[in-house]
């Protein structure tokens, strides 16, 4: 008889044991935190602990987007997290366009003051020009905003109406202009010309969706004024879509050449090879990188100088080797995580060290280098990655950016205190501006960087410099303007050549006395832009 009743009595203890256990994990959870489990079981039952027993009331939603970035910073130093507020705006610069009034504007004294407007775009269809002052935006004020403010507010659907008040020299009140937002679009080939009868130059800000088309745009038009060798300016260029960099290197590369492969833990190796396709393959090339040029630029870069293609020119490149992929949520924010690494045809990786969680350090690695005096000797470069080699042979380094094979020293001969203190200071940015906005009558006349040159070097700008900063609390010193003024003159013009036209003139103003620019074209001039062994270390 008491056996027929076994199953019955412990059928019976196990629900009490259960009741009891629910009871006690209801009344004493959060107290004791014998949790065994997954980080991610852990981090999940965090904020459900946070959500229902915290003291006071919690914004849940916003603990988890300041989280967010705190954990990725922990992996790597470019693995990121976008909130969904900012994500189309990180993607609008690469993707080749934006929505918004066609201006390029800076902001000046509090106020934003337009200093070009864009050919066909939406605000010259309604009259808005070079030197307008805009205050407001549908009644909201601009005065005393930052750019990210203002850009937001003149930014917006296309379609949509944004009225505008504008403050324009000669007129006693401010206009009020409907302007419709249209497309935009954002070039990242910023300029291309020729530097002389043979040579041809582009100048290539970041690697986009468009930019590959705008480079064939560029060559089909360097080709057509004579272009029988290509300087590629990547100084600066903090990079873009790698699929990007990989297309334009196919251009200049014979075909089953490797480009770059990457490789990861859950990424099988994939190798980018060139299809023999390009239409530049025997053109003389040479890029120019510096500490600025990171990411796709290393990947062009890398491509061009393990393949011994061309010669690189600078100086040592950033050092970013790591592949990231953008996974968007639900609500439209979006991670940026490192998924694989990438490496250059001869097999090196130039990603220089870091430590996870320590992105501080990382991003003053730069500064470091300048205090090293990297910038100013090759002597001072350690290159303490393994050694690999080129297609010929040659010796280069991994694990710290891209080394160029002739090094051009930053130039320190004729800086100051005097002219530190008035470039840290914005004042020969701001001088530039008002000097633009002074003679907009005059500068709008000249149609060249050459004509611009010549009637800027009669204006007497160091003189007027001077006093401008005089008025502005920079204590004048003669001599040491006398000392820098070959820097303060190549500074000032190219600033207000750039505020009067824009970045191709400047360009081509500073081309003229740009030390890597005549280095490469003594290299075109001798013919010898293609490597050879005996040009295994850099110069």
């Amino acid at each position: 008889m008491k056996l027929r009743f076994t199953p019955l009595w412990l059928a019976l203890a196990t629900i009490a044991g259960i009741a009891i256990g629910y009871f006690y994990s209801a009344t004493y959870a959060g107290r004791q935190l014998n949790f065994t489990g997954s980080g991610s079981d852990k981090l999940n039952f965090l904020m459900q602990i946070i959500d229902g027993n915290y003291v006071d009331t919690v914004d849940m939603a916003q603990v988890v987007e300041d989280a967010m970035p705190e954990i990725l910073a922990e992996l790597d130093p470019h693995s990121s997290y976008i909130p969904a507020s900012e994500a189309k705006a990180s993607t609008e610069d690469l993707d080749g366009h934006f929505s918004g009034i066609g201006i390029r504007f800076t902001v000046n004294k509090d106020t934003v003051n337009v200093m070009n407007v864009i050919k066909g775009g939406p605000s010259e269809r309604v009259g808005i020009l070079p030197g307008d002052r805009i205050i407001a935006a549908n009644d909201s004020s601009l005065i005393g905003k930052d750019n990210s403010e203002i850009m937001k507010r003149l930014r917006g659907k296309k379609g949509t109406p944004v009225r505008l008040s504008v403050v324009r020299q000669g007129q006693s009140k401010p206009l009020v202009l409907t302007v419709v937002r249209g497309d935009v679009p954002v070039e990242t080939v910023d300029a291309y010309f020729m530097l002389d009868k043979n040579t041809g130059y582009i100048s290539i800000e970041s690697f986009g969706m468009n930019t590959y088309p705008e480079m064939l745009t560029a060559l089909a038009r360097l080709n057509v004024e004579g272009m029988k060798n290509l300087v590629v300016d990547l100084r600066g260029n903090r990079g873009g879509y790698m699929q990007t960099a990989i297309i334009m290197a196919n251009e200049f590369l014979p075909a089953r050449q490797l480009v770059v492969y990457t490789e990861g833990l859950h990424s099988p190796r994939e190798d980018y090879a060139t299809d023999g396709h390009g239409s530049f393959q025997q053109l003389p090339i040479i890029v120019l990188i510096d500490e600025g040029s990171a990411s796709a630029s290393e990947i062009f870069a890398g491509a061009i100088q393990d393949n011994d293609r061309g010669t690189i020119i600078g100086r040592r490149s950033f050092g970013k080797g790591l592949v990231q992929q953008p996974m968007e949520f639900k609500d439209g924010s979006i991670v940026r995580l490192t998924i694989a690494r990438y490496y250059t045809p001869s097999g090196r990786c130039i990603q220089k060290p870091y430590t996870p969680g320590h992105g501080e350090d990382y991003e003053n690695d730069l500064i470091m280098r300048y205090e090293r005096g990297e910038f100013f000797s090759a002597d001072s470069i350690h290159q303490e990655g393994p050694e690999y080699k080129t297609r010929i042979g040659r010796t280069v380094y991994g694990g710290g950016g891209i080394m160029p094979d002739i090094f051009i020293p930053e130039d320190t001969a004729l800086y100051t205190s005097y002219y530190r203190e008035a470039a840290y200071r914005g004042l020969l940015l701001q001088f530039a501006f008002e000097f633009n906005d002074q003679h907009r009558a005059q500068l709008s006349k000249l149609k060249s960087a050459a004509e611009m040159e010549r009637w800027l070097l009669g204006q007497n700008l160091l003189e007027c410099f001077a006093q401008y900063g005089e008025s502005h609390g920079l204590q004048r010193r003669n001599l040491m303007l006398k000392r820098s003024a070959p820097l303060f003159e190549r500074s000032l013009i190219a600033n207000i050549i750039y505020d009067a036209s824009d970045q191709e003139h400047r360009l081509q103003y500073l081309c003229k006395q740009d030390p890597a620019i005549l280095r490469a074209l003594q290299i075109m001039e001798a013919g010898t832009s293609v490597p050879t062994l005996a040009d295994s270390h850099a110069e």
